[in-house]
């Protein structure tokens, strides 16, 4: 018998370059002590970072061999009916009316044509039909589901039995990552409804040549302890970045440094949405650490010009229930010309233009208080009721210019935390009952409507199948989805391909008005995976992390058609492809505008102690031409 190929032999395995993000302060309330992560750096040979929800990344094994099975479902299922949710009825034969098809490889049912969606703006309880069961359980035990035999020919009779049955079934390219023919910052991007497909939705065009080359990249700063470097943007003018009590902005092509001004203390949060005249608000220490006090309060709000480089005001509060003690703020956000911070201590909103006060929220008896903010086209808030082992959390539409409720909808039981993905349209995450149990914190989002807080419909988001994920306490910290075109873009979990080496994803969309997975999907490709990072205009620009002997792609995905265009390819040669891969995707700050990316640290931290002469990068920058 003929032998297959021998992959590459595996580099040796080594941390993402960014780690976890530290406390901003002592811990409490459920933060651990900074932990001294494990040794990584720039220039030695590895393979991707491991995968945040506990698959291993696409590796070359030493010898061909079996990947694991898929993780097994069973989380994530909709609660019963309680206080007038909607309860998802009994599915039909595929969840959509079609013929039932065989399902291929990994357990991927196909379901109808990616028919253009309709927009019903009906704001009653409309239910959720179940939908098409991405990464179904497999059964237990070692080896490949199907060979690639057999995948071709379980992929005609698919085909066989569709033609016969009459139904309709979207093409998967599968090929290595190239082109599929067919705010700087945030994951959220308006009420547009789809374009008439391509980029007519926005305005990031695909250039002439889409390779790319690295454009210049910054060391970490070298630290005692992991330190706060979280913020960066992109302006007309400038790439800003934060860093050691400090801010500073780059020529967005060579690097070079434009300005730079010190601050008080290390950054402890910023706003990830700007305004239009390229203002951010920030959260920082009131003094540096010292031996004597190593986690100096966040108390310090304040506004950065990013274009002419300088902060524009700063200022504490006390909190509203008295005291002298300024409150410490866990979360900043930016709506308008509103800052509104908040947290356990309290919160409070400013004046963009002048820090000037516009109000605090109340503090009531009952020890109600706003747990966090959300900006962006409108201000949310996630405000916590009750006892700690017995919360109750609202979210709430603010008048951003006197923080008056506009409308209120109360979560149900058992959420302890809930994530604003999205203030227009106004969407929510939240794990329910604890059931995701993958760390990603959700279970479920709810489309609520912000004029009347009366709950839309409520999608179940299996996290065996969908890969978003949310902060635990935070209320403006979801990555790894977007929100337009009255729709939600997940990202599905890493699953086998069809090539013997290397896991695959899908982009799919659901509607926010009827909670329905849509027809279409979005393919990485084999061996590459997709993740969103931001709308432009009505379409979705997402990062494809490449294999271990490639590099990442940047892509548009059309709204409406989930349709790829390829924007940058990255370099392949070695140095430069482990660079890129030492930036956790999950984690890892990942900025493209007018063919530029940009992928940066939220923290850094001391030097290893095994190999103390590793270089470690804060910032990675790429261009084409």
């Amino acid at each position: 018998m003929t032998q297959p190929p021998q992959p590459p032999q595996q580099p040796p395995n080594e941390p993402p370059n960014t780690p976890p993000v530290p406390p901003a302060g002592p811990p409490s309330g459920g933060f651990g002590a900074p932990q001294d992560p494990p040794p990584g750096g720039f220039g030695l040979p590895t393979p991707p970072p491991a995968d945040p929800y506990g698959k291993q990344p696409e590796q070359p094994p030493q010898q061909p061999a079996a990947p694991q099975d898929a993780p097994a479902g069973g989380y994530g299922a909709p609660p019963p009916a309680a206080g007038g949710y909607p309860t998802p009825p009994a599915p039909q034969p595929n969840g959509y009316g079609y013929p039932q098809a065989p399902q291929q490889g990994y357990g991927y049912p196909q379901g109808p044509a990616g028919q253009p969606g309709t927009y019903q703006q009906g704001y009653g309880y409309p239910t959720q039909p179940m939908q098409p069961q991405y990464g179904a359980p497999q059964p237990a035990g070692g080896g490949r589901k199907f060979s690639t035999q057999m995948q071709i020919i379980v992929a005609a009779a698919v085909a066989v039995v569709l033609i016969i049955g009459g139904g309709i079934i979207y093409a998967a390219t599968g090929d290595e990552g190239g082109t599929n023919d067919a705010s700087s910052s945030g994951a959220t991007g308006g009420e547009a409804k789809g374009g008439e497909g391509g980029l007519a939705g926005g305005k990031e065009k695909a250039p002439a040549n889409t390779k790319s080359k690295v454009a210049f990249q910054f060391p970490e700063p070298v630290v005692t302890d992991i330190t706060t470097v979280a913020g960066s943007w992109v302006t007309d003018k400038a790439y800003v970045k934060s860093g050691i009590a400090e801010v500073t902005g780059y020529d967005r092509d060579k690097g070079t440094k434009l300005w730079s001004f010190p601050l008080a203390g290390d950054i402890c949060s910023v706003s990830r949405h700007m305004s239009k005249d390229y203002k951010a608000a920030i959260v920082f220490q009131e003094t540096k650490a010292t031996k004597e006090n190593k986690y100096p309060s966040c108390n310090q709000v304040g506004a950065i010009d990013l274009n002419a480089g300088k902060l524009l005001w700063s200022k504490s509060v006390t909190s509203a229930t008295g005291g002298d003690r300024p409150i410490r703020f866990d979360e900043v956000t930016l709506s308008g010309t509103t800052v509104a911070a908040g947290g356990t201590s309290g919160g409070a909103a400013f004046n963009l233009a002048d820090g000037a006060s516009l109000w605090k929220p109340k503090v009531g008896a009952d020890g109600c208080y706003d747990r966090g903010y959300a900006g962006g086209e409108a201000l949310a808030v996630v405000r916590r009721c009750g006892t700690s082992d017995s919360p109750q959390l609202t979210v709430q539409a603010l008048n951003p210019t006197t923080g008056a409720p506009l409308s209120s909808f109360q979560m149900p039981e058992g959420v302890d935390y809930a994530s604003i993905v999205s203030t227009k349209p106004l969407v929510v995450a939240a794990d329910v009952g604890d059931t995701a149990g993958d760390g990603s914190s959700i279970s479920d989002f709810f489309s609520i409507d912000a004029a009347t807080g009366k709950l839309i419909v409520r999608i179940p988001a299996d996290a065996d199948k969908y890969a978003a994920e949310c902060g635990s306490t935070d209320v403006e910290q979801c990555s790894n989805m977007a929100v337009g075109n009255n729709r939600l873009y997940l990202p599905t979990e890493r699953h086998d391909g069809t090539s013997e080496y290397g896991d695959t994803n899908e982009i799919v969309a659901f509607d926010l008005a009827t909670g329905k997975l849509l027809g279409g999907r979005a393919d990485a490709g084999d061996r590459h995976t997709l993740t969103p990072l931001r709308m432009d205009g009505t379409s979705v620009i997402a990062y494809k992390e490449g294999p271990y002997d490639k590099g990442g792609q940047v892509v548009s995905i059309d709204g409406e058609t989930l349709k790829q265009t390829l924007l940058m390819e990255n370099p392949s040669e070695e140095t430069v492809r482990e660079a890129e891969k030492r930036f956790n995707v999950g984690s890892a700050e990942l900025l493209y505008s007018e063919g530029r990316f940009y992928m940066a640290s939220r923290a850094v931290h001391k030097p290893s102690t095994v190999n103390p002469d590793e270089k470690r990068y804060l910032v990675v920058a790429y261009h084409t031409d």
